[in-house]
């Protein structure tokens, strides 16, 4: 295994072939604060800059409080809306946004208790968390272009389609439609790929937590046989679905969560059936022998659309 020490800048990590497999970006920069007035003299704040500063005292004491006690007790199994399964991590975590898969006929927004729908709300009503999507939101276009139009023309037809679909920022924030959040209080995935992703799709992945990369936490992609240091409000993207990862253990005294966005594969396999599942085709009397045929040799033209849509980047670091 090879080791890479990324210090938290935007970096592009590429295979023996110069395709960018792994894009890496630092956190969203603090924004910049207003200058204090040139007067000796006791001057009143305009009323945007109190409530600015209200906003951030309350950002810390309440949502640092409560809400965290409230993302806590997921941990416990009456607490939790069958999130994600053990295999990635003992260690609590629940999903939330659109999804289709298990037998579904059409996508639908993932399940939750009344009580876990309003932490959600709240973790996504957070500056914080709209900051962290619209950041990477941006950068993810400048690495993957083609497959963020594909994405977007994909949630575009499906909510015109299901138009009872949510999602989980508003229009613009993030392309992805749905969100996993691991709450710790330490966060360290088994080795394990997301099959219910789209195999050429992003995955972003983003650390959190108060502990020191240069112990733990690093991301290992076992197929590359790389290990990555990623630091805390850092943010990686890969294609979970088949690169197999996992977390480096963190050390005791210390806790770590994560925020990841994704699309599962089934909902653009239902856009791009007609809004039908493979099933409805192949089972359709009205379906012959020969559109079988062509339907198979189209579904293996998407995939190699689909591998085009990795870029070539001739200066990266390569693993």
């Amino acid at each position: 295994m090879e080791i890479y020490d990324w210090k938290g800048y935007v970096t592009v990590i590429t295979g023996a072939r110069p395709l960018a497999l792994i894009t890496a970006v630092q956190h969203p920069h603090p924004r910049p604060r207003p200058r204090k007035p040139h007067t000796t003299t006791p001057r009143r704040l305009p009323p945007k800059l109190q409530l600015a500063r209200r906003g951030r005292r309350t950002c810390r004491t309440r949502h640092g409080g409560s809400l965290r006690r409230d993302l806590l007790r997921p941990q416990a199994p009456a607490q939790t809306d069958g999130g994600d399964s053990p295999r990635r991590g003992n260690h609590a975590a629940d999903s939330v946004g659109a999804s289709m898969g298990g037998g579904q006929t059409y996508p639908q927004n993932l399940h939750h208790s009344v009580s876990n729908l309003l932490i959600f709300a709240r973790l996504f009503g957070l500056k914080c968390f709209q900051r962290l999507a619209g950041w990477t939101n941006g950068w993810w276009p400048t690495y993957s272009m083609d497959d963020t139009l594909d994405q977007l023309f994909m949630w575009d037809s499906a909510q015109k389609r299901a138009k009872h679909l949510v999602h989980n920022f508003v229009r613009g924030v993030s392309v992805f439609t749905t969100a996993t959040f691991n709450f710790g209080p330490s966060t360290v995935t088994l080795p394990h790929i997301d099959f219910g992703n789209l195999a050429w799709g992003w995955c972003c992945i983003t650390a959190l937590g108060p502990f020191d990369p240069d112990f733990g936490g690093h991301l290992v992609l076992w197929d590359l046989k790389l290990i990555i240091r990623f630091p805390p409000g850092a943010t990686i993207f890969i294609p979970s679905a088949i690169l197999r990862h996992s977390n480096v253990k963190i050390r005791a005294h210390e806790q770590r969560y994560s925020f990841t966005q994704f699309t599962p594969a089934g909902i653009f396999r239902w856009v791009y059936n007609g809004f039908q599942t493979d099933k409805d085709i192949e089972q359709s009397q009205s379906t012959t022998d020969e559109q079988r045929e062509q339907r198979r040799a189209d579904r293996m033209r998407r995939w190699e659309e689909g591998v085009l849509m990795y870029r070539i980047w001739k200066h990266s670091a390569k693993k």
